[in-house]
């Protein structure tokens, strides 16, 4: 989908695949016949983006063999889809049955994230439309903190750099230029947006900057318009966002309350949970610790992306206030701080049971609906929706 600012800057939205599970190249390919494509009939559009995940295996096969690039590209036009940005964070099993901790393996200390980061970006060079030369990446904010030394932090700032000199290459070679973007995330090494900038001020490279997902910016307690303001001053870019909406609970000390919240503390995903002490915000890996042992003085946010358009039954609430406001600053001002935005509830099937979609047809019902409520802030912030 695709909206005019009021500076005529073209603006993508997108949402994105990981919701769909698939580790191949053929699990893609029926992504965009079963889930994609639907959703695209539903909104009324002879275009859609969606923003892919495509898993190691697959984009190795992509990556490799040009006919199967090419009949991917073929593939899209068919479906009346566009890709501009990638997800490039889960290496491999974001549709296992238990996730946790293993979708932040490997780190960028490891080679295989900055090999598998490259094959990406040169994927997407490919698969730009005709009239459109820049593309997304998000990934992986270096590392989860327990595991990440300061060995691995020099490993990972070399790992960035090497990256930014093959983009650099690819980008006169294929005059696309490609963006990544590292996504803070709670409990990562850089959680923070404020914690990206050194490690981004090391690296400084203009191809190089941050992805900013709005769950994870409310679930970190952080104020967007801070945030960005910094990122700005700082000289990074904000290479794309994802337009997601954290779990909120008010009173937390409240039974009611923790009987809600215990129903989202599922085994699939990590869900980590803070709450905003005189000292700054602290908390816990995962949901269930945290109904255990965090404080119940004050309200809590949990790293868990609910629907857009619909707020959790009471007594708890979404952070989508928060994704209000940072869309505000990032694409209400005079100029957009990024052009890239992505719709990105991968939970839908962690979701409470009476929640969840039941077959293809209500989750693609839902995914329209959220991309309807985004574009609908979007055009309330002046911009116009194109064909």
């Amino acid at each position: 989908m695709r909206l005019r600012h009021p500076d005529g800057t073209t603006v993508h939205l997108a949402y994105c695949t990981n919701v769909h599970p698939a580790e191949t190249l053929d699990g893609v390919l029926a992504q965009l016949r079963d889930h994609c494509e639907p959703v695209r009939r539903r909104l009324g559009r002879d275009r859609l983006g969606i923003g892919l995940w495509l898993a190691h295996a697959a984009a190795r096969i992509l990556d490799t063999d040009p006919s199967a690039l090419r009949a991917l590209r073929r593939e899209l036009a068919r479906r009346g889809l566009e890709v501009v940005t990638l997800n490039g964070f889960p290496y491999e099993g974001f549709g296992a049955d238990e996730v946790k901790y293993r979708v932040y393996r490997p780190d960028w200390a490891d080679p295989e994230r900055l090999e598998y980061t490259t094959a990406l970006a040169r994927i997407l060079a490919a698969l730009l439309p005709d009239d459109v030369t820049e593309g997304s990446v998000s990934t992986l904010p270096l590392g989860w903190r327990t595991t990440w030394s300061a060995d691995r932090a020099d490993a990972g700032r070399g790992a960035l750099l090497t990256l930014a000199e093959r983009l650099d290459t690819l980008a006169e070679l294929t005059g696309r230029s490609i963006r990544v973007g590292l996504e803070p995330e709670p409990g990562c090494t850089v959680e923070t947006t404020a914690d990206a900038l050194a490690p981004l001020t090391a690296v400084g490279h203009p191809r190089i900057g941050v992805c900013v997902d709005t769950c994870h910016l409310a679930t970190s307690f952080e104020e967007p318009q801070t945030a960005l303001d910094a990122l700005t001053g700082a000289g990074i870019p904000v290479v794309k966002s994802q337009l997601s909406a954290a779990l909120h609970a008010e009173h937390p000390s409240r039974p009611e309350v923790r009987a809600a919240l215990r129903a989202y503390a599922e085994p699939r995903f990590l869900h980590q949970t803070r709450t905003l002490t005189a000292a700054g915000p602290r908390g816990t890996d995962d949901l269930d610790e945290a109904l255990d042992t965090l404080s119940r003085g004050a309200p809590w946010r949990a790293h868990f992306h609910v629907p857009l358009h619909a707020a959790p039954a009471a007594p708890l609430t979404s952070t989508l206030p928060v994704l209000r406001t940072a869309l505000t600053h990032l694409v209400g001002g005079p100029h957009p701080r990024t052009r890239h935005l992505e719709v990105e509830t991968y939970t839908w099937h962690a979701l409470p049971p009476e929640q969840r979609p039941r077959g293809r047809a209500r989750l693609a019902d839902g995914i329209a609906a959220e991309l309807s409520l985004a574009r609908d802030l979007l055009t309330d912030l002046g911009l116009k929706e194109l064909p």
